[in-house]
């Protein structure tokens, strides 16, 4: 089976927090999820209030993400964005903004369910890294 990601992005998955435990198969296998995209500067790959269906992996390029017109985070190569909206089956909260071209890599509903299914452990790391991302953004759960 091809991998659909390029063979030189699967050392790429290594380096995301969310893969990071996985075994080198286990990034072949998810290289094989997802399909590669190109976001060029100005464009917003999740815009507030759509509905959030996909998981991004940024392979190249740096998106700011704002919600409520300030900038809560920032997205480099190696991290992901969208899970938030996905894992519940709701709407987007915030916009991802292109502010430079991206490369990306976009896991739809059935793959997302694959990634989780068939890896724990990245259930378990991403379950880790929403819960940070609520308290940044939101300071009302911080304890």
């Amino acid at each position: 089976m091809r991998s659909r990601i390029p063979g030189e992005q699967i050392d790429l998955l290594k380096t995301v927090p969310l893969f990071s435990s996985c075994t080198h198969g286990e990034r072949r296998e998810i290289a094989q999820l997802g399909t590669p995209i190109f976001a060029e500067e100005g464009a917003y790959p999740t815009s507030n209030g759509q509905p959030g269906r996909e998981l991004f992996l940024v392979l190249e390029g740096m998106a700011p993400c704002r919600a409520r017109r300030r900038e809560v985070n920032r997205f480099p190569a190696g991290t992901y964005f969208g899970e938030r909206a996905h894992l519940h089956g709701g709407i987007r909260t915030a916009d991802v903004i292109a502010e430079t071209p991206m490369e990306l890599v976009v896991f739809d509903a059935r793959e997302f369910r694959s990634l989780l299914m068939t890896t724990p452990s990245i259930g378990m790391e991403m379950l880790a890294h929403l819960a940070e991302r609520v308290t940044e953004t939101d300071p009302q759960y911080s304890s």
